[in-house]
């Protein structure tokens, strides 16, 4: 396990409003407690997301970007950043690697946690979004090669954002997950957090005991009460 000691900034890069409060937010939640800076890095607009015949694609994306900014007030967030690609039709393509990258270089962050960036063919219920996946492969592209090589997009460097280096990419919903971390402190911050997208919620006692219920299942192994995993790269 790396030294983290000196560590004191995160990032998050997902696809939609909401992802970040389902799958991490215990421990964005765990960190801001303990000072650290973290920052959301939205990649689409939410757009799609409502089966509301009466709702627009207008109406839901102020929305969406209303309900996120009051779950980073729960949590304790730095800044959320909104990319403003349209939802569901995300594609992992230069133009969203750089945009993150000038996000990466920007914020600096020690840890940068993102999406599994691959279809899964187990379990029932969920298939898998095309967006996050996307999210998944243009963020780990971001972080590595293209954050820390100071030649590409040499036009990031005039605007003074220099290279920078992920200490660690953690990849969430990964089946190889390795690093546990233990949300037990933080885990009505995250429902609480997770409840503010009202948008996308039928009932919120529901939501709330299967948050519970994950952490619970995914803490078993370790030892701890509740827990959230992810697969850990160490790059540093």
């Amino acid at each position: 396990m790396p030294d983290r000691s000196g560590y004191k900034s995160a990032m998050v890069v997902t696809a939609h409003a909401d992802d970040a409060e389902w799958g991490c937010s215990g421990t964005v939640a765990k960190w801001c407690k303990q000072g650290w800076e973290v920052t959301y890095v939205l990649c689409t607009d939410g757009s799609k997301g409502n089966d509301d015949p009466n709702i627009t694609s207008e109406i839901l994306v102020e929305t969406r970007k209303a309900e996120q900014l009051q779950a980073a007030e729960v949590l304790g967030l730095k800044e959320v950043v909104f990319l403003g690609y349209e939802d569901s039709i995300l594609e992992p393509s230069i133009a969203l690697r750089k945009d993150i990258t000038v996000q990466i270089r920007k914020h600096k962050p020690d840890i940068l946690i993102c999406m599994y960036p691959m279809r899964k063919l187990t379990g029932n219920g969920y298939i898998g979004h095309p967006d996050h996946i996307a999210s998944g492969e243009a963020a780990m592209a971001a972080v590595f090669p293209t954050a820390r090589d100071r030649l590409t997009f040499p036009d990031l460097l005039e605007q003074g954002l220099e290279p920078h280096k992920v200490k660690e990419l953690w990849v969430m919903g990964s089946e190889l997950a390795e690093e546990y971390v233990d949300v037990t402190d933080t885990i009505e911050i995250a429902i609480q957090a997770l409840q503010k997208h009202a948008s996308q919620i039928q009932n919120m006692e529901d939501v709330a005991n299967h948050m519970r219920e994950w952490r619970t299942k995914n803490g078993e192994s370790v030892n701890m009460r509740y827990a959230e995993k992810f697969h850990a790269f160490d790059l540093s």
